[in-house]
């Protein structure tokens, strides 16, 4: 089990593939497994770095409040210790907002970046509907099984059509999120770095080549977040995936791996 030891925690990764770097950070409550639909994929062109953020997987999941600097200090820290200097990155939700921040905090690190379903957060950014708020944050939550949480998520991350089509899909999901079931106080961590986070601000300072993705029907971080992003950063494209909702890296895996692919054989 491969783990790198930053500052104060194990980072816990997997690397497939070969090629040039790739780095995939995932999103709030989710492990590095979560990308199983998309990452040979993505891994026939590229070496993929896989990591499970602080507070998941088999990372270390110390209680204290997740900072910015902390959670992308995280990923320097996991870089320098299996030798990669710049990597491109692509992340998702709120892997999407840690790689704003490492877009912004260290620009000789990163060649190009993939930010998919996520947003800037603070007031420019539209937020979350109430009843996304009360999915993600209701505190009756912690009361499920971690069963039950994991098929409650479900339906925010795929619409019923491909729910419907694809019970194996589900079933993995389920396995994968209950395998390494994200405590109660890393929500908390992570849910408090996603409140206080705000980009908007500084993203006309991204400089490095962006791809921001997401799927039209996505029903947790509205489309119109990627809209704003995409005004905001100089040198940027706008993808939009119809008949996708959050979870567009597995409903349209196929779809937007090749969109990722594409952009990533541009040259620079």
């Amino acid at each position: 089990m491969p783990t790198a030891k930053v500052d104060d925690i194990n980072i816990y990764y997997e690397i497939h593939g070969d090629g040039e770097p790739l780095l995939l950070i995932m999103g709030y409550g989710s492990n590095s497994g979560h990308w199983f639909v998309i990452r040979d994929r993505l891994a026939a062109e590229h070496r993929i770095i896989l990591f499970d953020n602080r507070g998941t997987g088999r990372s270390d999941k110390p209680d204290i409040p997740y900072t910015s600097e902390m959670m992308t200090g995280d990923i320097v820290g996991l870089l320098d210790a299996i030798g990669i200097g710049a990597t491109n990155v692509f992340g998702v939700s709120m892997g999407g907002m840690i790689a704003q921040e490492f877009a912004l905090s260290y620009p000789e690190r990163l060649k190009r970046l993939i930010l998919g379903c996520t947003f800037c957060g603070g007031p420019r950014a539209i937020g979350f509907t109430p009843e996304a708020t009360a999915f993600l944050f209701d505190p009756q939550r912690a009361k499920l099984s971690n069963e039950e949480k994991a098929y409650s998520t479900v339906p925010w991350l795929w619409n019923q059509d491909f729910i419907d089509k694809n019970p194996q899909a589900v079933k993995r999901y389920v396995a994968t999120t209950t395998g390494y079931p994200t405590p109660p106080h890393a929500y908390i961590c992570q849910a408090n770095f996603m409140l206080n986070f705000n980009s908007f601000d500084r993203l006309p300072q991204i400089k490095a080549p962006t791809l921001v993705i997401c799927g039209a029907e996505d029903r947790l971080i509205p489309p119109e977040n990627s809209k704003i992003l995409a005004c905001r950063i100089p040198d940027c494209e706008l993808v939009i995936l119809e008949n996708a909702a959050h979870g567009f890296i597995s409903d349209s895996a196929e779809e937007s791996s090749k969109i990722v692919l594409k952009f990533l054989a541009k040259a620079n």
